[in-house]
């Protein structure tokens, strides 16, 4: 690593020109890869490609890492861009923990848009820094899914909290709100279900279907009302779609859901429309893979989501609302 000041003679001159001057660099070609990489910092600050055309002052201070780990190729214009929709809830050695917005994909998905920029990449981009492999994720959710998603950094953390998934050890929980009055108000939903993957979507399976998987889930009404219900769901298997599917095929899709709604039409003049299905992981409990500890995160309803409850509310609720499950 180099670090240069600027002299008074070099008041006011381009970075990207200043630091082809530079014998470790040597062109403006190589010192705007250089900023693109993330190889390049001014007065304490990681420096973008905008920052190629900034004039420099007296006592700047300019750091040239060239070995930066992950730093071997240019960042996507498009991931710089997009680094304010990551929302780090908890970071360490280990792990990182980010709140997901809804309409990102967590990583790239067969038949999915080449190129598009996921929550991965937001993922690695910010952990590049002293992270040497590519940051993993330990489990996903549906892109238009919000709430938090887990990631590894480093292989032993990847592998421990692997075997925990597999033991169903983590709790995962989710706030849902689905169309009408789920009943009983509380319970467990036992299903076996199937991938179906030339039509990307699960399937409740046929009694031999050898493909098929257990899924299980716990649930309670958390709040009724006249046409929705908002519920808290708690995974006991983590199957791809599970709580959609096994809310639909019980007669209360979604509100927004499009796949699930197992021959219920949407009811336009009682189902609000938010653009996407109500379904929020609310809080992720596991043991720390570092400390062996156990951890818990959470995370709050998404705009969306409190604008939709505001707006079940403001009709008559049938039921007591507990106000620190919903945030």
């Amino acid at each position: 690593m180099t670090t240069w000041t600027v002299e008074e003679s070099d008041v006011g001159l381009r970075l990207d020109a200043w630091l082809a001057g530079r014998e470790e660099i040597g062109s403006r070609g190589k010192a705007r890869d250089a900023i693109e990489c993330g190889k390049v910092f001014l007065n304490g600050e990681e420096l973008t490609y905008a920052a190629a055309g900034r004039r420099l002052a007296a006592g700047d201070s300019v750091r040239f890492w060239p070995d930066r780990p992950g730093s071997s190729r240019p960042r996507s214009r498009a991931i710089v861009s997009a680094r304010a929709a990551l929302a780090v809830v908890h970071q360490d050695a280990d792990i990182i923990v980010v709140n997901k917005p809804p309409g990102w994909l967590v990583e790239p998905l067969p038949g999915e848009a080449e190129g598009e920029v996921t929550l991965l990449d937001l993922v690695e981009d910010h952990a590049r820094a002293g992270v040497r492999v590519r940051p993993s994720v330990v489990h996903r959710i549906d892109r238009d899914t919000s709430g938090l998603v887990l990631f590894a950094l480093n292989a032993p953390a990847r592998e421990d909290l692997k075997k925990q998934f597999e033991r169903r050890t983590p709790e995962r929980v989710y706030l849902a709100v689905v169309n009408g009055r789920p009943d009983p108000p509380s319970g467990t939903w036992r299903d076996r279900l199937v991938w179906d993957k030339d039509r990307l979507l699960q399937k409740r399976a046929h009694a031999q279907e050898e493909r098929a998987k257990d899924a299980e889930a716990r649930y309670r009404v958390v709040e009724q009302f006249e046409w929705q219900a908002l519920i808290e769901v708690s995974l006991v298997t983590g199957k791809r779609n599970q709580i959609r599917v096994q809310a639909g095929s019980r007669g209360y899709p979604l509100v927004g859901e499009r796949q699930y709604r197992f021959g219920r039409p949407r009811d336009e003049a009682h189902e609000p429309d938010i653009g996407r299905q109500a379904l929020h992981a609310a809080r992720l409990a596991f043991t720390h893979p570092g400390t062996h500890r156990r951890v818990e995160f959470s995370a709050a309803l998404p705009g969306d989501l409190k604008g939709l409850l505001r707006q079940l509310r403001s009709g008559r609720s049938n039921m007591g609302r507990a106000e620190d499950d919903v945030n």
